[in-house]
This record gives C-alpha cells, structure tokens and sequence, in this order.
C-alpha cells in the first residue's frame, strides 16, 4: 500500500456515507423510541420482574423458616403417627403382613430392568404376601423377549412375579398402572408400591413404610427419599442432584411436617389402593398423573407421610436430550394440573382454606409457574435489556435476594456448594426451557401431552467404553447444536458488550459467564455424550 494511502481511502464514499447513514438512523430510530416506548414497558416488566421475585423469596425464606424448625422441635413420623414394626405372629404367621402389590412401569429399558426386577424381587417381606407386577409398555420385541425372561426367572424361584403387557400405550405410565389395578389376581391387596425401571429399593423399604399405613387409616400415601448412583458421572448431573436434594430435603418434608401433602413423585412410594380408588384413580389428562392423583387424594381428605431417611436409588439423565426432555414434563404438566384443577380446588370443601391456599398460591402458582418465569425473565431477558434502555434496576433484585435465594437452595447438598455459581448458570439456562414448557401447559399447547420416557443409560456407557476397538463417535448436528441457546448467547454476548462499554453496574460479568454457559449448552458440551454406533 502506498505511503498516506488509508484503507478509509480504498473504500468508495458512498458506500462509506451510506453505512454511516443507517448507523445513524438506527439510532435515531432508537431514541425516538425508546423515551416514549421502550422505557415505559421495560419499566413495567421491571416491576412485574420484582413482583415475581419477592413472591419466590418470601416462599423460600417461609420453607427455611419452616424446615428449621420441623428440624429441632417437630416430632418425627415416628412419633407423629401410630407406628410399630410388622412381624410374623406365631397363630397366624404370615397372615400378619398385608399383602403388597409392587409394580414397575417399563417402556423399552434394556439397560435397566433387571435392576428394578431384582430389587423388588429381594424386598424383605414374606413372598406369599407380595405380588410383583411388571407393566411392560415396550415396542422392540427383543426388549420383551428379554424382560419377560428375566420374570420367569424370578418366577422359577417361587416368586409371584407377572408380566403384563397391553395392546397399546394409551394413557403411558397412568394407563399402564391403572391397567394394572384391575388384574383379578392384584383384588386382594391392599397396598401398592410403584418403582420406575431405574429404582432399586432396599431390602428393607417395606417394612418401614406398611407399618404407616397400616396403622394410620388416613395415611394414603409413603414417600422415599430419591438417591442417585450416577450424581458424580458429569457436571450436569451434579447440577440435577443440587435441585432435587432441595426438592426432597425442604419442599417434601416441609408440605409433610405442616401439611401433610405434598406432590407424589410418581415413584419409590406405597399408596393405599383404596386411596387412590376413592380418588379416582388414575387419569391420563396430564404428563405428571403421579402430581393429578396426590391432589385429588389430598382433596378428599387423605394424608400423605415423607420418610427422608427411606431411600431409593435411581439413575438421573446424564445426557442433555434425555434432560431436556424430562425437565419439559415436569414443567408442562404442572402448569397443566393447575389450569384443570384450580376451580376444583377451590370449590372443595373437605379442605381448610389454609391448605387450598397452600395448595394453589404455594406448591402450584409460586413453585411451579413463577419460579420458572421469574428466573427467564429477569435475568435471562429483561435485565440485559435494561442495560441498553438505560433503566435502574435496583440493587437488592439483581444481585442481593437472587443470593439469598441461591444461599437457601444449597441446603439440600452441602457437598456441592463450591458449585453454587454454575449452579446458577445452568439453571438459568434450563429456565429457558422450564418457562416454555410452563406456557405450553397453561395454554394446552400442542406439546401439553407429549410424553417421552426419560432415557437411562445404566451400564451401557461403560460397556461401550470396554468393547474391543475404539469407535469414534458419529456428529450429528441435530443433536449437538441448540440454535435457541446460541441466539441467547449472542444476545447476552451484545448487552454484556454494551454494558463493559457504557454501563455503570458491572453486570457485563454476569452476563459474560451466562453467555458462556448458553454457548456451551447450544454447541452441546454439556452432559454425557454417549457415542453413536
């Protein structure tokens, strides 16, 4: 390039004014509209924004409240309730235990029936009180084969052990269970264990959760406590059992110690049948039928027992479809429930109208709507976009209640607290997901009722990890690449730009690390990645 010769000369003048001009117009565009528009309705979903937030706050400092003191003066389940152990009576033997119908739901898991099986199988209770019950939804008939075999396995050895089966699906899960309940050889029991194909109970889960029911006839329903034998397989994992910990440890034994209700987590719990058939049984109108069927239980009277120290294994999604999937059943059906039973709430009158407030302002609007919108909204979306309209956002919502908040959900895995700061990272990333979802059900949008069984990987990774001859995994782009997460990353990427530049507040940090984390979810490093054969 010559000497005095710029690259500002190389280029045409016009082009130059012209680039210059629509600059200038998008900004004088923006001012025009931002004083009399954008200002006023940014300044309106602030407060809505601050609404929300102190709706969660006060809800979750009422549940620490609450739990402390459900932890030192609250008397146990033990004491709160009749409860002596079941053994064998020397006249009548073994006519002393109820009988106990256990069923397990599956639906194509290869990897891990034979888990369930045989730990429903090794329960201790005497084998002619219990009858095992294996609802087999699956669609590959070699999956069948193999799961009906390991029945008659079972059976071989004097167990009373079925394999069900159905023409079709219809219902899912709740058909399936409900199918199950009208079997002649399950008329005669009184009580109904549910684990999913991935639990597996201990010996002993039985005998400490009947002894409630059968000495309590207004106890409908025993919850155990979720454990999970893949929490430290990825970072995503640790991320899942941070929440659901808080999930069991606060919000279950809270609605239980002062409620008793709190919604069935639709496995590793024994209901009295007599219970759900006043209740009505089960129903299909939603994607959590566990969640439908607690309710109308709760609604007619009955009690619901936590036990935090009854316990379950199970296996959480370890890969990001397979998550993702889960996490819109959980927030679309809720959001569902609520729209098809608020009235129904309301109208009962078997109930306190403290508990129907509880029922709809804190386990549903609260828990199940506004704390997914809340956390999309503020901060994934409206805060950023304060940023470039110039609105005050105070303090005390942007950085000191969202601590607090944070501060008490790491209660329920104090081992995990150094994660505390990507916790927060990552779940707003999934508010994305959960606030979708969320709307999804309450409009009954075309995706209300999709139904996808969570994928469970058992010990199929590390099987292909042993197979002779390493295989390089196949990329598929649809799997991998999340455009939706990757335009919020650009998004965030912008306003966090802008703020380093113009802004006042120092938010560019958090933005910064939040538009990493959208951009390590949409190019999918997140989760296992489990290789495609």
């Amino acid at each position: 390039m010559a000497e005095g010769v710029t690259a500002k000369a190389l280029i045409p003048e016009t082009f130059q004014g012209a680039r210059e001009d629509i600059a200038g117009q998008i900004g004088l565009i923006w001012e025009l509209v931002k004083a009399p528009l954008i200002v006023p309705v940014l300044k309106f979903a602030v407060y809505v924004c601050l609404a929300m937030e102190l709706m969660l706050f006060v809800e979750r400092l009422y549940m620490g409240v609450v739990i402390i003191l459900v932890k030192l003066f609250w008397k146990k389940p033990e004491k709160r309730y009749k409860f002596e152990p079941i053994g064998e009576d020397l006249e009548i033997g073994n006519e002393a235990f109820p009988v106990v119908l256990i069923q397990i739901p599956m639906f194509n898991e290869k990897e891990v029936y034979k888990i369930s099986i045989g730990a429903a199988c090794n329960l201790s209770w005497p084998s002619d009180r219990l009858v095992i019950q294996v609802l087999d939804d699956s669609t590959d008939p070699l999956i069948k084969d193999m799961v009906e075999k390991e029945c008659q396995r079972w059976a071989s050895k004097g167990l009373n052990i079925r394999y069900q089966i159905r023409e079709n699906r219809g219902g899912y899960k709740a058909g399936a269970l409900k199918e199950g309940l009208k079997r002649d050889y399950v008329k005669h029991c009184e009580y109904v264990a549910i684990f999913d194909a991935d639990f597996r109970p201990e010996p002993d889960y039985l005998r400490r959760a009947i002894p409630f029911l059968a000495l309590n006839p207004q106890i409908a329903l025993v919850q155990g406590r979720w454990r999970f034998v893949n929490a430290d397989e990825c970072l995503m994992t640790r991320m899942q059992e941070m929440s659901l910990d808080y999930h069991f440890t606060v919000e279950q034994e809270v609605g239980s110690a002062t409620h008793a209700f709190f919604g069935f987590n639709g496995t590793a719990g024994v209901w009295r049948i007599a219970a759900i058939n006043e209740a009505g049984g089960w129903k299909d109108r939603t994607t959590v039928e566990d969640m439908d069927l607690a309710v109308r239980a709760s609604l007619k009277g009955w009690k619901f027992v936590y036990l935090g120290d009854l316990q379950a294994k199970s296996e959480l999604p370890s890969t990001f479809k397979a998550f993702r999937f889960q996490q819109h059943r959980w927030s679309c059906g809720p959001a569902n429930l609520f729209r098809k039973m608020v009235m129904e709430i309301i109208r009962n009158k078997k109930v306190t109208l403290f508990k129907k407030v509880y029922v709809i302002y804190s386990f549903f609007f609260v828990r199940k709507i506004i704390a997914h919108m809340v956390t999309f909204f503020f901060f994934c979306v409206v805060l950023p976009l304060t940023i470039l309209a110039d609105v005050d956002v105070p303090k005390w919502a942007a950085i000191y209640i969202p601590c607090i908040i944070t501060t008490l959900n790491s209660v329920g895995t104090p081992r995990s607290i150094h994660l505390l700061f990507y916790w927060i990272l990552f779940e707003n990333v999934m508010s994305l997901h959960r606030t979708k979802a969320t709307f999804i059900g309450l409009l009954e949008a075309g995706r209300a009722n999709e139904w996808v069984v969570t994928e469970k990987l058992g010990d199929a990774l590390k099987n292909k990890s042993n197979a002779k001859g390493p295989k390089r995994p196949i990329f598929r782009i649809g799997d991998r690449i999340h455009l939706l997460e990757l335009g919020f990353a650009a998004f965030l990427f912008f306003c966090a730009c802008y703020d380093f530049l113009y802004g006042k507040n120092n938010y560019f940090i958090y933005l910064s690390l939040q538009t990493i984390t959208f951009t390590l979810v949409g190019f999918g490093y997140i989760g296992t990645i489990v290789p495609s054969s």
